[in-house]
């Protein structure tokens, strides 16, 4: 090349753009103009040098401020998932209040001068108030969060618990030859506190199964809270018992007093509502990956396919992505910065939206998927007939164990079959052992494997491959512990609990040990079968079916009971005494539950064919 005066120009090597090379300085005119021209630009050479140092250095905090911030939300994160599961488990510790039914039960029936059958109604209100709606709230759990259903709880349960209270107090109805209020109010208190049972224990149980759902320690992080709602009971017994109790002339401990001991829970409840409102936290990242990693199996399995509404997600990505670095550098000159911010907002709102509708679309067809599977309505099936007699023995457990001492009146040493209050503190300390014993032995030996989003898939890995040491199903702990339920109703049904009514308190204990495994272990299952995705709304159906089993055999107790009154008489105390009270409800109550082992068979059956490891 030749330059303008013809002379030659030098060649311009690529090296020559290396903004750190020592610029040399030639003898040649052109060469001197183009140095001149070079430095004439004052410190272009170190401006540029240590432009690209302050860039690389920027770049440098840029990364560090990342992590440190990415650390911080993690920790925020756990912080939060740890602090929810705590007021959880705090939270189921005064969810089951109503678990305490009978330690003042016998006190419907004699101050406020009840029937058998009405103190059942008032239990069986509670009852079917406490399940029909676990579905409702499984579903608001799962597409919304628990925190308004907690703070709805709170309310409910202050309202039950107050007139409950005030109704107690006014004296018996006029219909019983009082003049308090009717019985029908007693009743809408009680089914108050039913719904604000279900809403609080499954606002609870629902965030810890989200923010632990898939850890290898699922069993016993849901196993704690549900035998925290077991403990209730046993804890507000004894604060019942021994602190708000009518003193006698000789200062010692009487009956509870059912009006503060009814005060004393609104306000406790209704407290424990409003901080779980925000205690109460559902960590976002742990829900999105188990949808994320739901779609995934369904895309890899053809299901999604079938879905006119719903587009792969890599479609959804691509459609709804937001800028990339070089689309910003590409935009500057026909975007404005305000107008990108506008845009990348619109973008965020769409993608948004259609992962709301992506988590609707995939929690509807979870619902759906559970049910029409038929293994789901064997395990309810079993549940029904097991959970419907203990909690009618529950509901029962004051009238059943008076039956059972000559006097109810006289002096506590006097009570072979022991008081109300220790029974219901033995059902919640062995229901409570359960809970935790089959929630840890189940995630000790059941079978490792990654479960199918839908259980027609059959699964990744066989059970004999999934661990070292030996292991059991889940249904192996689950059918054992029903039979230690049947155990203690056919130990009611003989003639030896009249005889020697000590064994009472085996009975309860276990009653206790099958019912709080049965609790246990059924939700553990269907998390494991089902997944935790549409957990809440999964498990909710589920629990709904208690309900109608704790009023038929709450029906079929008080009916067995008044016939016996009816042709035996009452007791000075107004109760029935004998084994007719309730000896044949027993036996059938055994029957229940040998059905609902059959049942559970079944399902087990169909699992181990379909290769679902459970």
């Amino acid at each position: 090349m030749t330059g303008s005066n013809g002379q030659p120009r030098p060649v311009i090597d690529k090296r020559d753009f290396d903004i750190n090379r020592r610029v040399s300085v030639s003898h040649e005119p052109d060469a001197q103009e183009d140095h001149v021209l070079l430095h004439s630009r004052p410190d272009s050479s170190h401006s540029m040098s240590n432009r690209y140092s302050d860039n690389d250095d920027g770049l440098l905090n840029d990364v560090v401020e990342e992590i440190v911030e990415r650390d911080r939300r993690k920790m925020a994160r756990e912080i939060t998932r740890i602090g929810s599961f705590v007021w959880g488990v705090i939270t189921c510790l005064g969810a089951g209040s109503i678990t305490a039914f009978s330690l003042y039960g016998p006190l419907l029936l004699t101050r406020l001068h009840y029937t058998q059958l009405r103190v059942n109604e008032v239990s069986i209100a509670a009852g079917v108030s406490m399940y029909l709606p676990v579905s409702l709230a499984g579903y608001l759990c799962d597409r919304y969060s628990p925190a308004p259903l907690t703070l709805f709880a709170g309310g409910t349960f202050g309202f039950g618990y107050l007139l409950a209270a005030f109704t107690y107090k006014s004296g018996p109805p006029p219909d019983a030859g009082g003049d308090g209020w009717p019985f029908w109010v007693m009743v809408v208190a009680f089914i108050a506190i039913g719904v604000a049972t279900c809403s609080m224990y499954l606002a609870a149980v629902t965030t810890c199964a989200k923010n632990f759902g898939r850890g290898k320690n699922k069993g016993i992080i849901l196993a704690v809270p549900i035998a925290a709602f077991g403990l209730s009971g046993m804890w507000q017994s004894q604060v019942g018992t021994y602190l708000l109790c009518e003193r006698l002339e000789d200062g010692s401990c009487g009956d509870v007093d059912v009006y503060r001991y009814f005060v004393f829970l609104a306000i406790l409840l209704a407290s424990i509502g409003i901080i779980g409102a925000f205690a109460l936290r559902i960590v976002d990242d742990g829900e999105e990956k188990y949808i994320d990693e739901a779609v995934e199996e369904l895309e890899r399995s053809g299901l999604l396919a079938e879905s006119d509404f719903f587009r792969p997600r890599s479609e959804v990505s691509a459609m709804y992505g937001t800028f990339s670095p070089r689309d910003e550098f590409d935009d500057d000159e026909s975007l404005t910065l305000s107008e990108e911010r506008r845009e990348a907002e619109r973008r965020e709102k769409e993608r948004d939206e259609e992962e709301r509708r992506k988590k609707d679309w995939l929690l509807n067809y979870e619902t759906r998927s559970f049910l029409t599977d038929h293994t789901m309505w064997w395990l309810a099936l079993g549940f029904f007939l097991v959970t419907g007699p203990g909690e009618a023995y529950l509901n029962n457990l004051g009238t059943i164990v008076q039956t059972l001492n000559s006097d109810s009146t006289a002096q506590i040493d006097a009570h072979p079959a022991g008081l109300p209050s220790t029974h219901v503190t033995i059902i919640a300390l062995t229901s409570t052992i359960a809970r935790l014993l089959t929630g840890y032995l189940s995630d000790l030996f059941a079978p490792r494997t990654d479960h199918p989003s839908h259980p027609d898939q059959e699964s990744a890995t066989p059970p004999s491959a999934a661990k070292h040491h030996p292991t059991l199903s889940r249904l192996a702990f689950l059918i054992p512990s029903a039979l230690l339920l049947s155990l203690g109703f056919l130990l009611l049904a003989s003639p030896f609990p009249t005889h020697q009514p000590e064994l009472s308190h085996l009975t309860t204990a276990l009653v206790g040990l099958g019912y709080g495994s049965a609790f246990s272990l059924v939700p553990i299952i269907i998390s494991v079968v089902w997944g935790v995705e549409n957990f809440g709304t999964n498990w909710g159906i589920v629990a709904m079916f208690p309900a109608v089993g704790a009023a038929m055999w709450g029906l079929i107790y008080s009916r067995g009971y008044q016939d016996a009154a009816d042709h035996s008489g009452l007791g000075p105390d107004g109760q029935c005494h004998g084994w007719k009270c309730f000896g044949f409800w027993a036996a059938g109550c055994t029957l229940s539950v040998w059905v609902a082992v059959g049942a559970w068979f079944v399902a087990w059956g169909s699992w181990r064919r379909r290769g679902v490891v459970v």
